[in-house]
């Protein structure tokens, strides 16, 4: 039934015009606003959106990945536009001081937007 649909996430912000600008501005992605409805263009055509929520409150897992060919790369590059990694330490999930977990599945770094969404970076394989 739904096998031909092409399928998209949503999630929700606080104030959608930050979330624009650092996703557009931050991360260069392409977004249009319809009315504070925003629509990211990913690569490949996919399309992700984010909604407006007063009350909004972030979600307590990754809610958005993009596979890198250089997490380090990537890593360093965001961090120099001003955008902070999350440190891990528990079980595990461990972070170094980049941010960065390693040889437990994919190298990845996980980072939020304006509105607290966990979002990440990781390996592409």
């Amino acid at each position: 039934m739904l096998k031909e649909s092409k399928a998209f996430s949503g999630f929700s912000a606080n104030d959608t015009q930050k979330a624009k600008a650092f996703y557009s501005d931050k991360l260069g992605l392409d977004v249009t606003d319809n009315g504070g409805m925003l629509t990211l263009h990913l690569n490949g055509g996919n399309k992700v959106i984010i909604y407006p929520k007063p009350n909004h409150e972030p979600a307590t897992f990754t809610v958005l990945n993009f596979p890198v060919a250089d997490v380090d790369k990537v890593v360093d590059d965001l961090t120099a536009k001003g955008i902070q990694f999350e440190h891990y330490n528990f079980g595990t999930i461990v972070t170094d001081d980049k941010g960065i977990m390693r040889g437990n599945g994919p190298t990845i770094a996980w980072f939020k937007d304006p509105a607290g969404n966990i979002l990440s970076v990781l390996q592409d394989t």
